[in-house]
């Protein structure tokens, strides 16, 4: 990443004597220590001073919670390493020519398969079931309120004919009382 990485910036939270952390060469890491739960911003800076920088908005949680449980539970019988993976993909739209050299021009490394504790492809399946499950849900509801729509309407409808109804009946001839 370094033959088109310049530095990333990391903003830590303001507790942190060092909150702000730039780093211009690889490993780009940080390593503190720390509880709570906070955002960090990481702004990716480019060699190409045409490319201009990503920042990623990136929810760190330092601390251990048993499967299924919110809030977070503090738990000293609770010693597994925690684990907070994510995927984000950098996509550049219409790089310039020297960021699309920089870019295709770098050699693969070869450190070896890398395998994450999270199966980000069994999390894709699920979130896409439960996006269409959500979608099937919202629209079989607003297929319900448009139906009770109707029905008020038509119920509105109802009692405005039977008031001009009442009115038509009630009303009566006073020209001739004086």
């Amino acid at each position: 990443m370094s033959t088109y990485v310049k530095k990333v910036h990391f903003k830590l939270h303001e507790t942190y004597a060092n909150q702000n952390c730039v780093l211009t060469k690889p490993p780009y890491e940080v390593t503190e220590t720390g509880w709570g739960e906070f955002e960090i911003v990481i702004k990716i800076f480019f060699h190409d001073p045409n490319e201009r920088p990503v920042t990623i908005y990136h929810i760190l949680k330092l601390f251990q919670s048993p499967p299924g449980t919110t809030p977070p539970v503090v738990s000293s019988d609770f010693k597994k390493p925690l684990v907070s993976e994510f995927y984000e993909e950098l996509i550049f739209q219409d790089p310039s020519a020297m960021m699309r050299q920089l870019l295709t021009n770098t050699r693969q490394l070869t450190l070896g398969e890398y395998t994450h504790d999270t199966d980000f492809e069994d999390k894709k399946e699920k979130t896409i079931k439960n996006l269409l499950n959500a979608k099937e849900k919202i629209a079989n509801e607003i297929m319900d309120l448009r139906e009770k729509i109707k029905l008020a309407k038509d119920t509105i409808g109802k009692f405005k004919e039977e008031i001009n109804k009442s009115h038509s009946e009630m009303s009566v001839d006073v020209s001739g009382l004086t």
